[in-house]
């Protein structure tokens, strides 16, 4: 059995392996960073040294608890779910606990702002999805651990994101490039998130897009619903009664597009012959129903936000403002317009 050598250190370890210690302290604890061909050596040397870590520095090199929180406002939905497991891959591969809190109303959020700090310890929290309000802000600092949030900017704190006014450009670009200039909108807002200003994202990247393509505004275009099935499939419905329709519809989200779907195919007409629909994230359900979209690496996010907490907690300088880009993904539900006359005869 290999038994420590007295005065063996890390920076001994460091020196014989012409590294530095910090790369030890990644290759000894598992921690992303280091090749396989890298942590074997070390850890031979090590082996070979007689160094072990001790228990202690390897949880202070993990953060002072060990703990990260994540907080979310939902756990059922594809986006918060795809986000988590990315977040807790990462955060597994680093043997740190993950401490996961569901925020769905305004109950729940008031209990976490007020009673995290006394009831529970963490190094860090994790924000996913949502914004925050100027209150719930100042409680988060007043934890002193690192904030990161994911999908989402929140003021003076690290991100992990996706640019939604480019993924609203992209998608409406898109339709504009099959000649469509009836483009309805179906803005959907998430009720246990009042403080999300769906203006700022997607809504914007359609109204800008639109305006580079010369286009006016047409407010009677551009419907809001909550994020529900059957508000969505309403929304939907309100804008086939429109006098003159759109022959392509934007929706917000994937789910949302997925509703619009159904009202548009009962209501007898063809999806994309007679309308196109576009949707943005690329659920999983997008492929099922050949929906075109804009997609987003949500998993990968969520597991940068983890790689940026866990580098921000050892001390390491990281880029704090990433934004990940999104593509676009042509299936069938997008179709170049309509002639005139084959809208007459739809009509």
């Amino acid at each position: 059995m290999t038994m420590e050598r007295a005065g063996v250190n890390m920076a001994d370890v460091a020196a014989r392996a012409g590294v530095g210690m910090a790369t030890v302290s990644r290759a000894l604890s598992g921690a992303y960073g280091v090749s396989e061909s890298t942590r074997g050596r070390i850890r031979a040397i090590a082996a070979e040294m007689g160094y072990v870590v001790s228990p202690e520095a390897s949880r202070l090199a993990r953060g002072a608890t060990g703990r990260i929180a994540v907080l979310l406002p939902h756990t059922s939905q594809w986006f918060f779910g795809a986000a988590a497991e990315g977040i807790e891959a990462e955060l597994r591969r680093a043997d740190v606990d993950v401490l996961l809190y569901q925020v769905s109303d305004a109950e729940s959020r008031h209990r976490f702002f007020s009673e995290l700090p006394t009831r529970r310890k963490v190094d860090a929290v994790l924000v996913v999805g949502m914004p925050v309000t100027e209150a719930e802000r100042a409680a988060l600092e007043t934890l002193q651990v690192q904030i990161v949030s994911v999908s989402g900017k929140l003021s003076r704190f690290p991100f992990v994101r996706v640019d939604d006014v480019e993924a609203a450009r992209q998608a409406t670009t898109h339709l504009l490039s099959l000649g469509h200039r009836r483009i309805g909108m179906i803005e959907a807002v998430e009720p246990s998130i009042p403080e999300w200003d769906v203006e700022i994202g997607r809504s914007a990247g359609y109204h800008a897009a639109l305006a580079a393509a010369g286009i006016a505004p047409d407010p009677d275009l551009v419907v809001r619903c909550a994020f529900d099935p059957e508000q969505a499939a309403r929304a939907m419905g309100r804008l086939l009664t429109l006098a003159d329709p759109p022959t392509a519809v934007y929706a917000h989200f994937d789910e949302v597009a997925a509703a619009a779907l159904r009202t548009i195919r009962r209501s007898g007409l063809r999806v994309p012959e007679d309308i196109s629909v576009i949707g943005i994230d690329d659920h999983p359900i997008a492929e099922l129903l050949d929906l075109t979209t804009i997609a987003q690496p949500v998993f990968e996010q969520g597991a940068l936000a983890a790689r940026m907490a866990l580098e921000l907690l050892a001390g390491r300088s990281v880029d704090t403002e990433v934004t990940v880009p999104t593509s676009l993904v042509v299936r069938a539900s997008t179709a170049p317009a309509p002639t005139a006359g084959a809208a007459r005869a739809r009509d």
